[in-house]
């Protein structure tokens, strides 16, 4: 562990000063963005739960992130949308939509702006304090440098600020992915019965957060029983015990103990958990919602990748990293893990902690879950950014000017990526996305022109972009009607917008004179038919055809006129 003076970049104003300008960047988004497709569902099942006490809505998710996103509404007393009598009436299995339908009432029928800025203030606090426990991690692995270099990575990823505001489950299990290792870290390096306690609660909060996280338990299982090789036996010698099962010299003992530690945490997790369903008589509640995980999503779905479409793609999530984090961060996280996996840089428990947990998230993820964005990784982009801050004290630590000249350049590049692209930091992707295919296309905000050429869904659009759509439309086609191609789970109308809805078949000819707007997502989607169906050929219209505008990296708008004549 790193010991000795603090050094120069490592000062609590450069912290303060990486926090504040990564809740900053986004809370002003947050206030722009309107609703994503999740957040409505996540508003209505939290609301309900305090409203009512029962969890009838959105059990696919575990509650505790819905429950965080709720209590400010509950306690400042917004408008439930429904009766007693009705709420009684429902269905012990409700439909998949009503979720939406609750979250768009409980929304719309208040005021959205004060329903979202306080149902989301919660994430982007949890988001921030992220930021920090990586950094207080990083200075107890690597030291104060790379740990201020973590957190730059941290606090400019755009994909961090672009999900860090929303009320969703993907940042929040994030947070309490990288604390469940942190204390788990804490606990092995120096064991108390407070600190396991600790990691038994972290270990709850990431099993609410969300069911993908019954990954994580092999993980912390293989860390405690693969310590015993790395710390050494009490001094003088004892027997092990729960609070310390490496006190012992004896390797069963060890590993006997380490077992009943394991289950120790798991029963406060477990305690922890049904707690956050309010002590229901049913204590399998929590394993009938794991059975419903993806229960509304499409079975006949097909994924979109750079033009194909397959139910599944083994690389979705590996080039989704590549194209979607900014190429800094790839070139300083490939020299953190080079020097990483060099012998005697780091331990190797240390070196476990910080490659296992990653890996385990891109594996079962890459296996098991949908190809729906680079939102199911982000668990595993914070222990990359660990490595990412040891790459660029690693540059900064060489006496060398040029190597130094190079971590500035990274960092002032980065800085560039995050501002260039604000406040629609959910779109975009680095220079990588139109470098082999329309390299005139990068600009500051990267390669966000082209990112719909490689992948849909909330990659480049999630509905976040209506308000700004709203706008644009009232400055620049103030009451024409328009045809939409729309991606969102609320009704356009309830942004007050004139639109006729048309979907990716409707694109699949050469449209008819008018005013239209489509999605990033349908875009993506259509373009990827297009071109398999006619290549570059005439009848693919949106090959040859610019955008009269693109509002909020989101919304592609094209002005089609009356033939000549």
């Amino acid at each position: 562990m790193p010991t000795g003076r603090r050094p120069p970049l490592d000062h609590p104003i450069i912290v303060g000063l990486l926090l504040l300008a990564f809740f900053g960047q986004a809370y002003r988004s947050s206030l722009i963005k309107s609703p994503v497709f999740d957040e409505p569902a996540h508003i209505a099942a939290g609301l309900s739960y305090f409203e009512t006490g029962e969890f009838k809505v959105n059990l696919q998710h575990p509650p505790l992130l819905k429950e965080i996103g709720a209590l400010p509404l509950w306690l400042l007393g917004v408008k439930w949308p429904m009766t007693r009598g009705s709420w009684v009436s429902l269905p012990e299995k409700v439909d998949a939509g009503f979720q939406w339908r609750l979250g768009r009432d409980i929304i719309f029928e208040n005021d959205p702006a004060r329903v979202m800025f306080w149902s989301r203030l919660p994430f982007l606090l949890l988001a921030t304090l992220l930021g920090y426990c990586l950094y207080a991690w990083g200075r107890g692995l690597f030291g104060g440098t790379a740990a201020v270099g973590a957190l730059i990575l941290y606090a400019l990823d755009p994909t961090l600020i672009a999900h860090g505001q929303l009320v969703t489950t993907d940042v929040g299990f994030a947070a309490f992915t990288l604390l469940l290792f942190y204390a788990l870290w804490r606990y092995l390096n120096h064991r108390t019965f407070g600190r396991l306690v600790l990691c038994g609660l972290a270990l709850g909060a990431a099993l609410a957060s969300k069911f993908s996280a019954v990954f994580l338990l092999p993980a912390v299982a293989l860390l405690l029983l693969w310590a015993p090789r790395f710390i050494p036996a009490a001094v003088p010698r004892r027997g092990s015990t729960l609070v310390d099962p490496y006190a012992s010299e004896d390797g069963g003992q060890r590993i006997v103990w380490c077992l009943y530690a394991f289950a120790a945490m798991v029963a406060v997790a477990a305690l922890m958990i049904h707690a956050l369903y309010f002590l229901p008589g049913d204590p399998g509640l929590y394993f009938r919602g794991m059975l419903l995980v993806n229960a509304d999503h499409d079975p006949t779905y097909l994924a979109f990748m750079a033009g194909h479409f397959r139910p599944r793609f083994l690389t979705y999530y590996l080039v989704a990293w590549l194209l979607k984090e900014p190429i800094p961060t790839l070139v300083l996280v490939g020299l953190g893990l080079f020097g990483i996996l060099r012998r005697g840089v780091v331990t190797t428990m240390d070196r476990a902690f910080v490659l296992l947990p990653p890996a385990v998230i891109f594996v079962s993820h890459s296996l098991w879950s949908h190809n729906l964005g680079i939102r199911y990784i982000i668990p595993a982009l914070p222990f990359l950014y660990l490595a990412g801050g040891a790459g660029l004290a690693s540059l900064i630590r060489e006496t060398g000017f040029a190597r130094r000249a190079l971590a500035a350049v990274l960092v002032a590049w980065l800085a560039v990526a995050s501002a260039g692209v604000a406040p629609d930091h959910l779109s975009y992707f680095n220079e990588l996305a139109c470098l082999p295919l329309e390299p005139s296309r990068i600009g500051l905000d990267g390669g966000t022109a082209c990112g719909p050429l490689w992948l849909d869904d909330s990659n480049v659009d999630w509905g976040q972009g209506v308000w700004q759509l709203k706008s644009w439309l009232d400055a620049h086609e103030k009451g024409r009607p328009f045809r939409f191609a729309y991606f969102g789970s609320m009704r356009p109308d309830n942004y007050g917008l004139n639109y006729e809805w048309i979907s990716v078949e409707d694109l699949m000819h050469p449209p008819s004179p008018g005013l239209y707007v489509l999605s990033a997502h349908h875009l993506a989607r259509a373009e990827g038919q297009l071109r398999l169906k006619y290549l570059d050929g005439p009848e693919n219209w949106l090959q040859h055809r610019a955008p009269t505008a693109v509002v909020g990296h989101a919304y592609y708008v094209y002005d089609i006129p009356p033939p000549a004549g």
